[in-house]
């Protein structure tokens, strides 16, 4: 009789989009950290809180060069390419329906950990624009491409059209926050679980929104075109040649460092972090070659992954991005217990350097556990819940043997 659908076997999965899944996994933590620990208002204005000078500083600017952005972005790009792997493996007639029992089903992860737990989740804004992409899911690279361009670039479009429409010294809300909303955002994430509620669900629900329409939407969808042109194309399956690889990581790096380097330069020296012009013309810079870069990654894992086809990086990565969606949850878990008030209570306490021991210590913890469940298990815990409520049967579990 037939079994009907089924998830993708552990021994036909791509190593490389493993390894690629857990390096940009472990990498979202780094910037994470800031907003875990931190009043919100520093994942864009790092002037707004903490001490910003010496070791501190070059821990920003090593976070925000290498990192901000260039994960998540990584992160967006895999999940616009496991969307044509989902639908390309099962039956025409069930795609779409079993495509939207399993984004209905990530939605509602996402909105349980946006609101019980953290308000800085992607997974609700992935859902919804997941709904979106399937239906382009048969377009050719090149048309995918190109539609993802103009769907990335209508944030920019918008924001600096808006910058323009300012006057030079407008006041812009939320950029730079009182001493008191800043003591008041401290004293509610060092309380307990049911006093955080408030802020939680507001900024939640402020990001899901206003946030969403006015540019997560539109980065978000354009990312997972280009994912599904890439994964498409060859180059994040590492079919192509090395020397593209090669010319990819070159020019992705330079050409990305370049950007982001000149809005380091425009943010710090030439309008001194302030608004409106640090709010809509500075962070073009990076978002734009957060892309560029982050297609340096690409290059490099794929080259690495061709390089040493074994070892303890491939092994630890592809534990990690094997079970990516477990280790999210994971790290908000980990991260909450150490800062907020139902667990140690170290919101606003500690420095940026500090926090990077965070961030190496909550790794070891991910990578130790990842590597052990893989030797026993096919799947992650979270994503084996994921899959069995999608195919609506049990799915096995522990390895055979």
């Amino acid at each position: 009789m037939d079994a009907g659908p089924s998830p993708t076997a552990p021994s036909d999965r791509l190593v490389s989009l493993d390894v690629l899944r857990g390096f940009a996994l472990l990498g979202i933590l780094i910037i994470n950290m800031w907003v875990f620990a931190m009043p919100f208002a520093v994942l864009q204005n790092p002037t707004a809180y903490g001490d910003f000078s010496g070791l501190n500083y070059l821990a920003w600017l090593g976070g925000h060069v290498f990192a901000q952005e260039k994960f998540i972005t990584l992160f967006t790009l895999l999940f616009g390419a496991g969307i044509v792997l989902f639908t390309r493996s099962k039956p025409d007639t069930k795609v779409l329906s079993l495509h939207y029992r399993r984004t209905a089903i990530l939605l509602g992860i996402g909105l349980a950990h946006a609101y019980l737990f953290w308000y800085g989740d992607i997974l609700v804004q992935y859902a919804l624009c997941a709904l979106f992409v399937v239906s382009v899911r048969d377009w050719e690279p090149g048309t995918l491409a190109r539609y993802g361009l103009l769907f990335v670039a209508v944030p920019t479009v918008m924001s600096v059209l808006q910058g323009l429409s300012l006057p030079p010294d407008a006041a812009i809300s939320g950029w730079a926050p009182s001493e008191a909303a800043i003591a008041s955002e401290i004293e509610t994430y060092r309380s307990g679980w049911l006093a955080q509620l408030d802020h939680r669900a507001s900024t939640a629900l402020l990001l899901q929104t206003s946030g969403f329409v006015a540019g997560t939407f539109w980065r978000v969808t354009g990312l997972m075109l280009w994912g599904m042109a890439l994964f498409k194309s060859g180059v994040l399956s590492n079919r192509r040649s090395t020397r593209f690889y090669w010319r990819l990581l070159i020019g992705g790096g330079i050409g990305g460092l370049a950007l982001i380097l000149t809005g380091v330069w425009y943010n710090t020296t030439v309008v001194d972090w302030a608004a409106p012009q640090a709010v809509y013309f500075g962070p073009q810079f990076n978002y734009w070659g957060s892309a560029l870069l982050a297609g340096a990654y690409i290059a490099a894992v794929m080259l690495y992954c061709r390089w040493r086809t074994e070892g303890p990086v491939i092994t630890a990565l592809s534990a990690v991005g094997r079970t990516a969606l477990s280790n999210y949850l994971l790290q908000t878990v980990l991260a909450t217990s150490i800062f907020y008030g139902h667990g140690l209570g170290l919101f606003g306490m500690l420095s940026r350097v500090e926090l990077l021991g965070v961030v190496v210590g909550i790794w070891t913890v991910q990578i130790v556990l990842s590597v052990l469940w893989v030797r026993y298990f096919k799947f992650g815990p979270v994503e084996w819940l994921w899959r069995t409520a999608t195919y609506g049967r049990r799915q096995p579990l522990k390895k055979s043997g």
